[in-house]
């Protein structure tokens, strides 16, 4: 690092404007570094409010009292701003010139910052060409700010801070004769060590740069240039910046420092200082940190590199939702063909198909059985070229992984082709080698659905065709599904699929088989009608993907309601005997249970379904959005808009860096020069799909720097998943390098590391990227400690919920009388999310922020430059109340004022809903824990729910993230609806959240 003494030996020189960005190697990692640069200067755009944008250089002062700009039409002693008058450093496009420009939408919001200073809270507004220099300017200006006529003292002791202590120490561990140097061949070894993404080239030539720098002959390394080669190459500037913003500008984080960090930043509910030790202990390198608390650089890259800080929520890689629902309410990893290795046509079949695809957590496997040698079934696609594999074979392997990853049913989707000779020699082989796993056991005819996975554990089920209860022989005759004979009739074809021609026919089934099959008898499907008044709740349709697509796009409606009974599997088209996949997301959509993939093919299909199954730790089954389960619920599988009664959320992502990215796989022509970019793609409904991408960063594969942010509408996120792709920039065709899929439901907000995958899924090894995630919900409601509220909304663009006429008297006109509570509460709802975006307006954040961040930002502004408190927190009401202290300047005025119009809110608006639910409910509905609503005076029939108890939260917002009105005003419409008695009778579960579909229908 550049000496302390430097920044004053620095010559005053007069600079032009160059008006482009002037790059440098060296990473910043000290508060001297950014010093240094901010005495050298950079070239920034001063934002007006009238849309006007000037390029100056600024440049701090050397004796770093003054920050100064050129060119200027004022006096030089005007252009200038006192360091000491400044009030506050502002991260990004959050002031009101910023909110004014017009062409503020042109300007990233990584490179924007505000210079807030004067009594009058003034603000310098500056746009930098790159987020690391805004990051200097933002990191530099807080430090003198911090420090005063004292930095100089902290810049001079952080010289022989704790980090080079510990860095010194590692080099005398090496150096045991205390020679003072070291071989390059050590230093290159323990620098690897430390921080093993590093390649070993790039460590040499680091050593070697700094020697022909200093004309030094030899390649010993001496105790300060191991230091100075370490901090160069170990330091991640971004991370840095992140850590003097929660540190108070020190060199590392304290307990509290580090809480604050964790609960504001991370979403961390229930933090203790204890916890931060914890942390402290296990991540921070060096003995001084664990024996003082605090957490250097390095301890805190660590720990932000672990799994701790991983992308994927924890609590998602065990089991953690319901398991006792109908089998039909799940979405199961299911494998087509799963004995195949390569393509349809002419490859292989092999076991190690059925070991991998039950390693990864499939749930639905494939066995073609047909006729072969020996009187011993054998499985392969017939009427094609691939090879075959002996049916006991299978079977011994699945009776040996069926459960390896996953103790839920496993489904074995047997297309029989067998003589019934054979059927009865695979009869034997299952009964022998699976014995008690396999279910067996009748439907029963009073149920309506299907038994639970967690009913159903550690059981095999067998799919396929069943003889009629009506045969009373020891076999008879049964339709034939034969997808290899459909495959091979169109392999000769060019024409358009028609998923109808090919033709039905029968074969004969011995009985021993058919009475293996209980709960899932495949039947061919009809139409959806048909279904609806005579399908069994036990029968399984296999749809052709073509078919498939077909309803999808025709009867979206159908198919999703379809699919909240009967269990509907899709399989690949016929055409692609290349072993390519369709897109999952396409029949999941509809609420369709069973999507065979080909195991065996990588690629973006492939990723979609193994980061989906990941969701419910990885056990083969995923519970479907609550809107495809209820029975009173209406969704459209191609909806292109938000979908009724489900919140939309908004996903803001800010790719930050990348970390070792390797050279891509089979390229060549550009030697190990990487040059990546990254997109981020949203996959759901129609409405969630969207993509967005990076620039480019040419020529650094090891630690690319894109502070790119984006945002996104996620209208169903049950649905939804998040892709990160990183990819070689190539004029010639652009390169794989890495991926991730992960489910929204799955994602940690924050500050998260995202760890890259192959094209074949297996971890790269220490590639990552760096990102930061929050999620805002338009709607309010949403996760308290990770989703807050988002983006004003003026009242004439309201949206309120209007009332669908049924032209049934008696309904209409008790609905009509809920409409004046809905409005009311939409208004309440829409005020208080103005009054909360107002106030992180004027705290100088952006709409992603959440109130403790707010608190944060605003709390030094509190303190008068003789540290009196201006402003006083009351603590002793229901709400943090704010109190002036005396004449302050306006804009603290604002803060306060606006502060108590958010207060007032959450208390009107718990008022006002305790007051409503009184008035309304009474006489109407009385609702007990664990019992049923029951009507009163109303005399309406009653209603089959269990519905949660009302009472009074310590808060008008607790619980379910801020709905707590909404559910009052709801229960409050349910009362109404209930009256007519027309709904109540086809509620059938508890839930909250279910009893609001129920009345979604007249809504």
């Amino acid at each position: 690092n550049t000496g302390v003494g430097d920044v004053f030996n620095m010559q005053k020189r007069k600079k032009t404007v160059s008006f482009s960005s002037m790059p440098t190697e060296k990473k910043i990692s000290s508060a001297s570094d950014c010093i240094n640069s901010m005495v050298e200067g950079s070239e920034l755009k001063k934002v007006r409010s009238n849309s006007r944008i000037y390029h100056r250089y600024f440049l701090l002062d050397a004796d770093m009292q003054s920050l100064r700009w050129e060119p200027s039409k004022k006096d030089s002693e005007k252009a200038k701003i006192d360091i000491k008058s400044i009030k506050e450093v502002r991260t990004g496009k959050n002031t009101d010139i910023f909110r004014s420009n017009g062409i503020s939408d042109q300007i990233s919001e990584d490179c924007a910052f505000s210079v807030i200073y004067g009594e009058n809270y003034e603000s310098l507004d500056l746009v930098a060409n790159s987020a690391d220099v805004a990051n200097i300017w933002v990191t530099g200006l807080r430090y003198l700010i911090s420090y005063g006529k004292h930095t100089l003292d902290m810049l001079e002791s952080s010289q022989d801070n704790m980090r080079t202590s510990w860095v010194s120490q590692m080099f005398s561990e090496i150096d045991v004769d205390n020679l003072g140097h070291i071989t390059l061949c050590n230093a290159v070894q323990c620098i690897r060590d430390l921080n093993p993404g590093l390649k070993t080239s790039k460590i040499e030539l680091k050593f070697k740069e700094l020697h022909k720098s200093k004309d030094k002959a030899g390649t010993e390394v001496t105790k300060e240039e191991f230091v100075e080669v370490f901090h160069e190459l170990c330091t991640r500037p971004e991370i840095y910046f992140l850590l003097v913003q929660f540190s108070s500008n020190k060199e590392f984080l304290d307990t509290k420092d580090l809480m604050m960090f964790l609960e504001a930043e991370q979403g961390v509910a229930h933090i203790n200082e204890e916890i931060s030790l914890e942390i402290i202990n296990k991540y921070e390198p060096s003995k001084e940190g664990q024996e003082k608390g605090w957490l250097s650089i390095d301890g805190f890259t660590k720990y932000l590199m672990s799994p701790d800080c991983y992308i994927f929520d924890p609590e998602h890689k065990k089991v953690c939702q319901d398991m006792k629902q109908p089998l039909s309410h799940y979405f199961i990893n299911s494998s087509h063909n799963t004995y195949l290795i390569e393509d349809q046509f002419r490859g292989p079949s092999d076991i190690t198909g059925y070991i991998r695809a039950l390693k990864m957590g499939c749930r639905s496997v494939e066995l073609d059985v047909w006729d072969g040698p020996d009187n011993e079934p054998v499985i392969y696609t017939g009427h094609t070229m691939t090879s075959q594999i002996v049916f006991r074979s299978v079977i011994d392997i699945i009776n040996k992984y069926a459960f390896f990853a996953s103790e839920y049913p496993l489904i074995l989707c047997l297309e029989n082709h067998c003589s019934i000779k054979q059927q009865k020699v695979m009869v034997q082989h299952m009964k022998k080698i699976l014995g008690d796993k396999l279910y067996t056991t009748s439907p029963n005819m009073e149920e309506s659905y299907l038994p639970s996975p967690d009913v159903l554990k550690g059981r095999i089920l067998i799919k396929a065709k069943k003889l009629s209860s009506s045969c009373s022989g020891v076999e008879g005759d049964v339709t034939d599904e034969d997808e290899g004979a459909e495959m091979s009739q169109r392999m000769g074809k060019e024409n358009v699929e028609q998923p109808n021609n090919v033709p039905v026919k029968r074969f004969q089934l011995c009985k021993e088989l058919s009475e293996l099959v209980s709960i899932c008898k495949s039947v061919q499907f009809k139409e959806f009608q048909v279904s609806f008044q005579a399908q069994k709740y036990w029968e399984v349709c296999s749809f052709n993907e073509v078919l498939a697509s077909k309803y999808a796009n025709e009867n979206p409606g159908d198919f999703v309601n379809y699919n909240k009974r009967f269990l509907a599997r899709v399989f690949p088209s016929p055409m692609r005997i290349d072993s390519s996949n369709m897109n999952p997301q396409d029949f999941w959509k509809c609420g369709c249970q069973i999507v065979a993939m080909n195991f065996q093919t990588p690629g973006l299909m492939m990723d979609l379904n193994i980061g989906w199954f990941r969701q419910n730790g990885n056990c083969g089954y995923v519970l479907r959005p609550a809107i495809m389960r209820e029975e009173v619920s209406f969704f459209s599988a191609n909806t292109k808009d938000s979908v009724p009664g489900v919140s939309p959320q908004l996903l803001h992502i800010k790719i930050i860096s990348g970390q070792n990215f390797p050279k891509p796989k089979g390229s060549g022509a550009k030697g190990d020069v990487v040059d990546p970019y990254v997109y981020v793609e949203i996959h759901g409904i129609p409405a969630d799909c969207a993509e967005q991408r990076t620039k480019t960063v040419h020529q650094n594969g090891d630690a690319p720097i894109f502070d790119e942010s984006f945002e996104f509408q996620i209208n169903l996120p049950e649905l939804a998943m998040v892709r990160f792709v990183v990819l070689d920039d190539d004029y010639i065709g652009d390169e794989f390098i890495g991926q991730y899929t992960i489910p929204f439901e799955c994602l940690q907000t924050g500050y998260r590391h995202v760890p890259l995958q192959s094209l074949t899924g297996e971890v790269l090894a220490h590639a990552s990227l760096f990102v930061h995630v929050a999620i805002t919900n338009r709607r309010g409601g949403g996760k308290p400690h990770k989703r807050g509220l988002s983006v004003r909304k003026g009242k004439k663009s309201r949206e309120y919920a209007s009332l669908r006429t049924l032209w049934i008297k008696t309904v209409d006109e008790v609905f009509k009388n809920a409409q004046p509570p809905i409005r009311d509460a939409t208004d309440l709802r829409e005020n208080m999310q103005n009054a909360v975006v107002s106030f992180k307006e004027l705290c100088g954040l952006s709409s992603v922020a959440n109130l403790m961040q707010c608190m944060l930002a605003v709390s030094p502004r509190f303190l008068g430059s003789d540290n009196t408190p201006l402003v006083v927190l009351n603590l002793s009401e229901q709400y943090p109340t704010m109190e002036l202290q005396g004449i302050v300047p306006e804009v603290l005025k604002k803060i306060v004022t606006t502060y108590d119009m958010v207060s007032c809110s959450l208390c009107f608006n718990g008022a006002w809903v305790r007051e409503r639910s009184k008035r309304e409910g009474q006489g109407q509905v009385r609702v007990h824990t664990g019992e049923r609503a029951v009507l009163g005076a109303a005399g309406a029939t009653r209603m089959p729910l269990n519905c949660p108890i009302l009472r009074e939260p310590s808060s008008p917002l607790e619980g379910n993230g801020g709905s707590w009105e909404a559910k009052h005003w709801t229960l409050m419409l349910c009362s109404f609806a209930v009256k007519s008695g027309k709904i109540g009778k086809e509620v059938k579960t508890g839930k909250f959240e279910e009893l609001l579909h129920a009345v979604t229908e007249a809504t």
